[in-house]
């Protein structure tokens, strides 16, 4: 042990059990234990020991009872060296003289080094400089030597200043450091004063005097709100030093440079700081409905050199969404509108050394819309009559020979007309409603469906986001005049799927248009299809199926319809040609949406009297009319 006190547990019941002490265990002559026996005491000369009983566990505490400081002259029990005390102890547990526990302790105790005894209570009063002069001798700049011309100098001896007696400093610097004002009513000169002195001059004892604090300059320390804001890694009057690896990038408002970033759980931290050297790749997933707009680019970046950097930001578009939206299983019902947002940025720091020389940002924008549909997005589809209400509207992708048997599916994209097909082996003795049939199976299978999503948000549940598609179906072959029973010669095959989907503006978001699916129509063209044969007739034919889809855009409201005139005179059409003659008077008709259509009118009046003025004032008869009156 090393202070004047150690504590010790002993574990178990502690009611029969006698505890006692022994100073100096060890045998000198021999370096061993000395023989231990029960019959000692709780005192072994300085040291004192105290049991603490407890339930199962009792606390033995041993003290030093002695002063611990080092002796002063003249001064008993005290510590005469700094390594006060070096002993052995030996503390016994026994339980009806048997010994159950010891515990040897080697205690090497330093003398205390504090100051004990009587302190002065006389203060050293520094005095207020702003009320008192600095120092008495201003210009004894130099400690334990004369300063010449400084006549003031206690250190100068009176032989050396007899050399410069003469040339002594004045004023204040020499040692005048409380001389008479000008304001002071004994300090009158006989030059240069005017005659009202004596009843403004001032009566003053030099105690009280403009030249006290001549040489203390204050400073005026305003109290700051205390802040979070992490220092720059200056030191007092030497500029920044530069980074060093993985310190975080300040900012010019002396705060951490953040981006959003991964922490080690695996969670995004919206304002992580960047630090110097670390390059790193992060993903952040943000709710729609929670979006915020990107980080501001405005900051300015420290160099680490105390400059700031300018960042330079370049924008470009994204023009394919889909990697970067993560969509949810069932889509909100409610629509969110259309707006830009930041789907990326990229961010170089140009580096050298400790210093930043360089930062460019590349941001990706993009629009981004939950409740119309988007060109180029997947029609959505529903079967509303199964138990499962996903469905599907596909067109073929062909591969390798072109056959339907190998062909994938690639899903309708809303706003693009397409067109596609593949080849169905026929043979010679094919028959027609069996071909008819199975060409009409193959259209069907790429409508798995029964109604159209409005928008590309609706929702499964509610029936008004959809609309059922239109089917016209085949021709009946039942029904139409037989052919006949020529070989190899067929009719009425429905070959060519026709879709065609009616579209509209149905509103505008940040003059982002919405659109919307009115209605979906469904028919097939017949074709009469012949076995062509080459140089024998037993190889088979093939047979092309065709799929094609149609948007078609109507206007949100029905045109006005066109009157007879203007079916008529097709010459005041301003469409078809250059001069439109309704247009004269344009700015007075309710197409002019530049200024109010009071104030419109109100100028086309003006316009129009001052040009009637112009017209009557100018006519002869007028002037014949002025002149009688002036007669």
């Amino acid at each position: 042990m090393s202070g004047p006190r150690a504590n010790v547990l002993f574990l178990g019941n502690s009611s029969e059990v006698n505890f006692s002490l022994m100073l100096s265990p060890i045998d000198e002559e021999t370096g061993k234990l000395q023989h231990s026996n029960c019959s000692g005491s709780r005192r072994a000369g300085d040291w004192n020991l105290n049991v603490t009983p407890g339930a199962n566990t009792s606390k033995v505490t041993i003290s030093l009872t002695r002063n611990l400081q080092l002796c002063l002259p003249n001064a008993t029990d005290c510590c005469t060296t700094p390594l006060c005390v070096v002993e052995t102890l030996q503390v016994l547990a026994c339980r009806d003289s048997v010994m159950v526990a010891h515990l040897l302790i080697q205690a090497e105790i330093y003398a205390n080094s504090s100051f004990i005894g009587n302190v002065s209570e006389n203060a050293t009063i520094i005095p207020n400089q702003a009320f008192q002069p600095l120092g008495s001798c201003p210009c004894d700049l130099t400690a334990g030597a004369c300063d010449v011309r400084c006549c003031c100098d206690l250190e100068c001896l009176p032989d050396l200043k007899q050399l410069f007696t003469g040339s002594c400093f004045t004023g204040v610097f020499g040692g005048d450091v409380n001389p008479p004002f000008d304001q002071l009513c004994s300090a009158k000169s006989m030059e240069n004063t005017p005659d009202w002195f004596p009843f403004l001059c001032v009566q003053s004892s030099l105690d009280n005097t403009p030249f006290l604090g001549y040489f203390y300059h204050g400073s005026i320390s305003t109290p700051s709100e205390p802040s979070f804001k992490i220092p720059l890694q200056t030191s007092p009057g030497r500029l920044f030093t530069g980074y060093r690896q993985g310190d975080p990038i300040m900012t010019e408002e002396n705060d951490y440079f953040t981006v959003p970033q991964q922490s080690m759980a695996g969670q995004c931290v919206g304002n992580a700081p960047v630090a110097f050297l670390r390059s790193f790749d992060a993903r952040c997933l943000t709710h729609l409905a929670s979006y915020r707009e990107g980080l501001p680019h405005g900051v300015r970046i420290n160099s680490g050199t105390g400059d700031f950097i300018q960042q330079n930001v370049i924008y470009g578009t994204i023009t394919d969404i889909d990697k970067f939206i993560t969509k949810s299983e069932n889509p909100p019902a409610t629509e969110v509108p259309c707006k830009n947002v930041t789907f990326a940025e990229h961010y170089k720091l140009i580096c050298k050394g400790k210093n930043i020389k360089e930062i460019n940002v590349t941001v990706f924008l993009g629009s981004l819309c939950d409740g119309g549909y988007q060109v180029g997005k997947p029609v959505r589809a529903a079967n509303l009559s199964a138990s499962d209400a996903f469905g599907s509207l596909k067109l073929w992708q062909p591969a390798g020979r072109g056959l339907c048997t190998s062909a994938t599916y690639t899903p309708v994209l809303f706003g693009l007309d397409s067109l596609s097909g593949c080849m169905l082996e026929v043979g010679i003795n094919e028959d027609c409603s069996l071909l008819r049939g199975n060409v009409t199976e193959k259209l069907n299978s790429l409508i798995q469906a029964t109604h159209i999503g409005k928008r590309g948000n609706s929702n499964y549940s509610d029936l008004n986001d959809w609309v059922k598609i239109i089917r016209l179906d085949p021709y009946n072959s039942d029904a139409s005049v037989s052919s006949g029973n020529l070989k190899g010669i067929c009719s009425d095959i429905p070959a060519n799927l026709n879709i065609r989907i009616i579209i509209a503006d149905v509103g505008a978001v940040q003059g982002i248009p919405l659109q919307e699916i009115l209605a979906v129509q469904i028919s097939y063209s017949t074709v009469i299809w012949q076995f062509q044969c080459g140089l024998t007739c037993e190889n088979p034919n093939f047979l092309p199926i065709t799929a094609s889809v149609q948007f078609i855009k109507v206007p949100a409201q029905p045109p006005i319809p066109l009157t007879r005139f203007q079916i008529n005179y097709t010459e005041f059409d301003c469409d078809r040609n250059d001069v439109c003659w309704p247009q004269l008077f344009y700015p007075l008709t309710r197409f002019y949406t530049g200024e109010p259509y009071s104030q419109c009118l109100a100028k086309g009046l003006a316009l129009a009297f001052l040009v009637l003025l112009a017209a009557i004032t100018s006519n002869p008869w007028f002037q014949k009319v002025w002149n009688n009156s002036l007669v």
